[in-house]
């Protein structure tokens, strides 16, 4: 069974939330949908799962510092795939 990883507000007002996430290796986010277009950046290096409501399973390699553009709606899962503690900070856009 997960665990569910740290999740933090560092910022919201009527355009954008800034949440850190913080990850020991096996701890998830749950399953969630973002209602907004969304850019990840990570504090540390890491491997992510990303599991969408139909079971698919995606990994990705993240590099602090780097930063990844996802788009808003499907239910999914991120959880820590690799074997360290992982951080990220989600900036949620709220434009339309």
């Amino acid at each position: 069974m997960r665990t569910t990883a740290r999740a933090s507000v560092q910022h919201e007002d009527e355009q954008v939330r800034v949440t850190r996430w913080d990850f020991e290796p096996g701890e998830s986010t749950g399953r969630h949908v973002h209602a907004y277009d969304y850019v990840v950046v990570p504090v540390t290096d890491g491997r992510t799962d990303v599991i969408t409501a139909d079971g698919t399973t995606t990994s990705s390699e993240l590099r602090a510092g780097e930063s990844y553009a996802r788009r808003a709606g499907g239910e999914h899962e991120v959880v820590n795939g690799g074997s360290s503690a992982l951080a990220f900070v989600e900036i949620e856009l709220k434009l339309k």
